[in-house]
């Protein structure tokens, strides 16, 4: 008796989150993503095309970053949005939100409509094409919210997206762990739950033949009330 009202349990909890879009999760050690179709087509290329004229991307040492103390051009374009005086650290840079435009806050509520969780800020990456790229990191800077997922939509060109267990990771990996590879598509929204960002880096690597657009919107919240 105690099985079957456990497994109704699970159905009306599943059946919950799955509405209105359904998702399908994705499991290995240590991770656990959740993606789903969040956008139609013709919705999906109007949001890319608002984006396009809306956002604002960073210029001059603002579009550089800092890795093992060396300075690069960042190989995409990299804004920053958010509630008002908000700040993120991330590869040795400090960022100020800029105040949201109407669109990324459009997708910020059509997140938080089908995910439960709020957010207060993003970082909006755009690739020009396939040349472009991030590589292998972890979401895990200490002023994001532990207990929030890292919500990420891609709008336009779709993209491979590749995590690595960090035992697995280089000429001195100590396990033999496969990486899990992800196709992004135009209107999805790929969810990333703890504690996925402890024990796996996920990179955007270049594809050549892509030669179109895409926009990443990395959705997160940032604790307030953090210690430094």
């Amino acid at each position: 008796m105690m099985k079957e009202e456990e497994e109704e349990d699970e159905d009306a909890s599943s059946e919950e989150f799955a509405h209105p879009v359904p998702w399908q999760k994705i499991e290995a050690e240590g991770l656990d993503v959740d993606y789903a179709l969040l956008f139609s087509k013709d919705e999906a290329d109007y949001l890319f095309k608002q984006l396009e004229e809306e956002v604002m991307y960073s210029t001059g040492e603002e579009a550089k970053v800092q890795v093992f103390g060396k300075v690069y051009n960042i190989p995409r374009q990299q804004a920053t949005y958010g509630d008002a005086g908000l700040t993120y650290t991330y590869s040795g840079v400090t960022r100020l939100a800029c105040p949201w435009t109407p669109t990324l806050e459009y997708v910020r509520d059509a997140v938080t409509k089908v995910t439960g969780h709020t957010f207060n800020f993003v970082l909006v990456n755009r690739y020009k094409d396939g040349q472009d790229h991030i590589g292998e990191h972890r979401d895990d800077e200490k002023e994001l919210d532990p207990l929030c997922p890292i919500a990420s939509v891609s709008l336009g060109a779709a993209r491979d997206f590749i995590f690595r267990h960090r035992d697995a990771r280089g000429k001195q990996s100590c396990r033999q762990i496969e990486p899990v590879k992800l196709k992004l598509a135009h209107g999805s929204l790929l969810l990333m739950n703890q504690p996925t960002n402890t024990f796996w880096y996920h990179s955007l690597p270049v594809r050549k033949k892509v030669l179109s657009p895409r926009i990443n919107l990395t959705y997160r919240r940032i604790l307030l009330d953090r210690k430094e």
